[in-house]
């Protein structure tokens, strides 16, 4: 089955077994379940659903596999003939999930 669903303010395409990069989930832990109730649309073919805009009883649950940080992003600003320059990093917080089960 397919699925699409909106997590952490991302929509996401998954099928069962999928590992997804997304926004870290606050309080959880590597191991953990998060069932996911905002399911845009359901199925496939003839049976394909589409929510509005989200479908009534359905569910995503998947598995935390791991919480980490991602890649560093370098913003650096510069003003000509100002002598201003600025350098600021940033690693976003990321959370690794499996999706284990799609049901409506």
């Amino acid at each position: 089955m397919k699925a699409t669903i909106k997590t952490q303010g991302q929509q996401f395409a998954v099928t069962e077994g999928d590992v997804l990069f997304v926004n870290r989930y606050p309080n959880t832990e590597a191991g953990s379940i998060v069932e996911i109730t905002e399911v845009l649309s359901f199925g496939e073919g003839a049976s394909f659903k589409v929510g509005t805009p989200t479908l009534a009883g359905a569910k995503v649950t998947a598995k935390i596999l791991e919480n980490k940080r991602g890649d560093k992003v370098i913003v650096f600003k510069k003003r000509k003939r100002k002598g201003m320059q600025r350098k600021r990093g940033h690693r976003q917080e990321l959370s690794v999930i499996k999706i284990e089960t799609i049901s409506a």
